[in-house]
């Protein structure tokens, strides 16, 4: 097992053993768990209804899941990334096609100029413009360019996160 050390006894992450077994398939795309497993958070708005959709990959989803329940937020939906290359556009292209009012985020935890956002920015721009959306490119959420990769302060960690996860979450 390969997980960040807060991942190892998060209450969501669990799988059944049906999902490892028969007819189970790896999936590039992944649905927001409030959808795919009712019970465990606030049910989601309509498709329709929903103002965000906060795209992602890795152990950040359970930050933006977390974060959108303490806030009690319902009309924003997290979807993950989960295989970056060969980019997932068909699969992403459906997902995107149920939420039409959206307005589409990339969330990362790793600085700007780290982490997949240079590779995905192009891909979900390709994306919008085949949904002929208003919006023309994602908007970023994230922390800031930086020379490292982490700012060695858990303070200034715990600010920088803050910060982009309500650009994520709210703007």
């Amino acid at each position: 097992i390969m997980t960040p050390k807060s991942l190892l006894r998060h209450k969501l992450v669990v799988s059944d053993a049906a999902e490892f077994t028969g007819g189970a398939s790896f999936h590039r795309v992944l649905r927001d768990l409030a959808e795919t497993r009712p019970g465990i958070s606030l049910p989601l708005a309509k498709d329709r209804d929903i103002e965000r959709v906060i795209l992602c990959s890795g152990k950040v989803y359970y930050d933006l899941f977390d974060e959108r329940e303490k806030r009690g937020l319902k009309n924003v939906q997290i979807l993950r990334i989960e295989q970056l290359y060969p980019f997932p556009s068909d699969a992403l292209l459906k997902e995107l096609t149920r939420f039409p009012n959206a307005r589409v985020i990339w969330c990362q935890e790793e600085p700007r100029n780290m982490g997949a956002w240079s590779f995905v920015d192009p891909q979900i721009e390709w994306i919008l413009t085949k949904l002929k959306a208003d919006q023309t490119r994602p908007q970023y959420a994230g922390r800031q360019a930086t020379a490292s990769t982490a700012t060695g302060l858990g303070s200034r960690h715990a600010e920088e996160m803050s910060a982009f996860l309500q650009t994520a979450l709210a703007g």
